[in-house]
């Protein structure tokens, strides 16, 4: 093999992250060519339309896998919050990144951070978790759907169409933001607060590199990409949304840490909108990832 190619989304973000795993690939396999494929998903031609409404899961990675099933691409990106726990026949995971931060974080075109916030402030968020973990924080503010890249989610902070939004720091942090302080964008200072009370998606700050299961050599050239403690972390995460049927819209948050050799595991589930949290946590060996994720589902189902 003398080309090895990437199958991107076309965000800044997601161009950003496709150029961490083609960096990490050189590094290893410097007389590799890299070459990137741009492609296009069901979310990013439909940017306006809530996420619910679209259908199934896979929106912003079905096609990206099949450019690699029908071999126009070696290997997938994703962010892997966004990939469903059910990969389809043909294709794995062959990496999955050092993590990075998987926190969340408030955006806000005024400082002091949630606390600052009055009543009925508008926050931007389409994830269900989030919504869920703020109504538990804040009954007196409304969630209402945003949909657009990074870039467009903190304009619309900035000028003042949100009172604030939510967003992952992994997502502020590879575009060259903080995710705590303030920075300039577009002329308009926006504050960035923790938030720390709430739990990540599963997989929320990891990227993953999605190969055919019967190409060898691509999975030798991204194996080195693999961070086993992070791998450990998110299968376990994934592991409650499969023991519980769900996908992407699941109001799931889970964590998982290796502290001395050992996996701890925490979610929240919010079964219904306006539901209180259910809460589960559970420790185990990391090499018993996927039975420690069944049972924390589990405990949130007992």
């Amino acid at each position: 093999m003398t080309e090895f190619i990437l199958a991107t989304r076309g965000s800044e973000l997601a161009r950003v992250q496709s150029r961490m795993v083609g960096e990490g690939i050189l590094r290893a396999w410097p007389n590799l060519s890299l070459r990137e494929e741009i492609v296009r998903t069901t979310g990013d031609r439909h940017p306006e339309e809530n996420l619910t409404t679209l259908g199934g899961s896979g929106l912003f990675t079905k096609e990206l896998e099949n450019a690699v099933l029908e071999g126009r691409a070696h290997a997938a990106v994703h962010s892997l919050k966004d990939l469903p726990v059910e990969l389809p026949h043909g294709l794995v995971l062959g990496a999955i990144l050092r993590r990075g931060n998987p926190d969340d974080v408030l955006v806000s075109a005024k400082p002091g951070g949630l606390a600052a916030l009055p009543p009925d402030a508008r926050i931007g968020t389409g994830s269900p978790r989030r919504a869920g973990m703020m109504q538990a924080l804040r009954t007196d503010v409304r969630i209402e759907p945003v949909r657009g890249n990074v870039p467009t989610r903190v304009r619309r902070a900035a000028e003042g169409e949100f009172d604030a939004v939510i967003l992952a720091a992994a997502g502020l942090e590879r575009l060259g933001w903080p995710s705590d302080g303030s920075f300039d964008h577009g002329g308009r200072t926006v504050y960035v607060t923790k938030l720390a009370s709430f739990l990540p998606a599963p997989g929320q700050g990891a990227i993953a590199v999605e190969i055919r299961s019967s190409d060898q050599e691509a999975r030798r050239t991204v194996s080195v990409l693999n961070d086993d403690g992070t791998s450990a972390s998110v299968r376990a995460e994934r592991s409650v949304l499969r023991a519980l049927g769900g996908g992407c819209h699941l109001a799931l948050g889970a964590r998982g840490t290796i502290e001395n050799g050992v996996l701890h595991l925490e979610a929240v589930l919010f079964d219904r909108p306006g539901a209180s949290p259910k809460m589960a946590r559970s420790s185990g060996a990391p090499d018993q990832a996927e039975e420690l994720g069944r049972t924390v589902a589990a405990l949130l189902c007992g």
